[in-house]
């Protein structure tokens, strides 16, 4: 598409590089069925790629229908994407949970971290999925980081990619393709990209032993994520998003990567906040990427096609968006969904996969300190969090309620809970010889406070396993707060499971029994 093409025929180069700036984007959806409106959007733009989330779903039988009506409109060539990782990050809640890639760190076990990918896969293909943003190969290497933690399968480089891409392998092997993320890697941030733009400021060669290390190993991944996240060793002006020397010079010509690139989520503040979520997209395709997920709402989604559409119409033949660079684009989309068919069906393993992850999540159970059992009947007092928000990777967290009902079924429970972890005094518990359990059921570190004051007999960590560095108390670590983990809780408890997963990072903590 010329420019000197677009002066002859304007509305004829502008209406084609429409059509190819929709085939170029992934977007996201309202509701739970494909209306006309949005079918017609799908229609007119050429889009061929989706992501859902759990506001698009209800059950299967509603989701099969989805995903078979946007495959209808979408044609064969359809990519219908989803976050389907393990642990707090699963969207079709229904399915057999996984359990988290921190688990299957803890358990260690390659054999089985296949497994477990091939049994998420067998769940979201009968759903009509034929693309899992998953497995994440960032590496654990940063206790702060308030967005990756049991996300990632552990800190060691080879170990970490060794079970990554197992489970990848399952995944593969039965259908479904994975997109490995956040490519560099996005373990060592301090900063949510969601919500600010991190920076990683490592050499080169720290990086090479690091961060690079599982996604070189990963070049078979049929699709690789891109991290909003600025690395000023490989590129001190963008982030990898946006990044030529990134995504071209470094993965495509140093690495001869060959399969998709596409984008994290354009709508993520790290980007549209700084550079505006069309002009983004536009810099990310001519930095390399193959597809911009455009995940923000209609008005969003115009911006990001109307800037595209311009700028595939009047790039230059040997630009970044030129005919052969586009071309290169869509063969490689058009090979994933090839090679990736959408193919909803019964799902005939499922009784079989939820015994599988229930086992995977027992295995995974780790202890830190010495943990006391109670006995039967003993009088407890239970502190949580009042509202477990999710934290806009995972939808939603772990109400307190349920941690109680568990409990409940061996002890007399007394639940107390708190809003605020600041302003919750922890000495005005009453000394009435209870013995106190903390359940921390959010992502979120704690703080100065609680890391100085509270003192449980016992810390049930139930979603971010490095708050065991922020209690003093002994620890039982789930990573994650799926029912089956919970069962693996109330087994350890009953005195008839013991917690033999290893934590997957090196940690030091005062792991003392409770009180002062």
């Amino acid at each position: 598409m010329s420019s000197t093409d677009s002066k002859s025929d304007p509305q004829g180069k502008l209406s084609a590089a429409r059509r190819i700036a929709g085939q170029l984007i992934m977007i996201r959806m309202p509701g739970t069925v494909l209306d006309e409106d949005t079918a017609q959007f799908l229609r007119y733009n050429h889009i061929r790629a989706v992501c859902l989330f759990r506001q698009n779903m209800v059950n299967a039988e509603q989701l099969a229908k989805l995903t078979a009506d946007l495959r209808a409109v979408m044609g064969p060539n359809a990519l219908i994407g989803i976050d389907q990782e393990g642990g707090a990050v699963v969207r079709a809640t229904w399915l057999p949970a996984p359990p988290a890639a921190m688990a299957l760190g803890a358990v260690d076990d390659v054999a089985l971290a296949r497994s477990v990918g091939a049994a998420v896969a067998r769940g979201i293909r009968s759903l009509g999925f034929n693309w899992n943003f998953a497995p994440v190969l960032d590496l654990n290497n940063n206790p702060a980081n308030p967005v990756i933690g049991e996300r990632s399968f552990g800190s060691d480089p080879q170990r970490a990619t060794e079970l990554a891409l197992a489970w990848m392998e399952g995944s593969l092997e039965q259908g479904v393709a994975c997109c490995v993320k956040h490519f560099p890697g996005h373990g060592d941030t301090h900063v949510d990209s969601h919500r600010d733009l991190p920076t990683v400021a490592k050499p080169r060669s720290a990086l090479d032993a690091l961060e690079l290390a599982p996604f070189k190993a990963a070049r078979r991944a049929p699709a690789m994520m891109s991290a909003h996240i600025v690395y000023p060793a490989l590129d001190p002006e963008y982030p990898a998003t946006l990044s030529r020397k990134i995504l071209t010079d470094l993965l495509r010509s140093e690495w001869d990567y060959r399969g998709v690139i596409i984008t994290d989520g354009m709508d993520m503040h790290a980007i549209a906040g700084r550079y505006g979520v069309g002009n983004a997209a536009v810099r990310a395709l001519a930095a390399g990427a193959d597809m911009v997920m455009a995940l923000g709402n209609r008005s969003t989604q115009e911006e990001t096609l109307v800037s595209l559409t311009m700028a595939l119409a009047t790039a230059d033949e040997h630009d970044d968006l030129g005919n052969a660079t586009v071309a290169a684009r869509l063969a490689r989309l058009d090979s994933l969904a090839a090679a990736y068919p959408c193919a909803a069906g019964a799902y005939l393993t499922e009784p079989a996969d939820e015994l599988l992850m229930a086992e995977a999540w027992r295995r995974g159970l780790t202890v830190a300190g010495q943990p006391q059992r109670l006995a039967d009947g003993a009088k407890i007092r239970l502190v949580a969090c009042a509202d477990a928000a999710g934290d806009g990777v995972a939808e939603a967290g772990l109400p307190a309620e349920a941690v109680s009902a568990l409990l409940a079924r061996r002890y007399d429970v007394e639940l107390v809970t708190f809003d605020d972890e600041d302003n919750f005094d922890w000495s005005a518990l009453p000394a009435d010889g209870r013995t106190v359990i903390l359940a921390s059921t959010t992502r979120l570190r704690y703080g100065e406070k609680a890391r100085n004051t509270w003192r449980p007999d016992l810390h049930l960590v139930l979603w971010n396993p490095f708050q065991i560095l922020d209690i003093a108390a002994p620890a039982l670590v789930t990573y994650g707060f799926a029912a089956a983990a919970l069962e693996a809780v109330a087994d350890w408890l009953a005195g008839t499971l013991e917690a033999r997963g290893r934590m997957p990072v090196p940690v030091t903590g005062n792991f003392t029994h409770g009180g002062d």
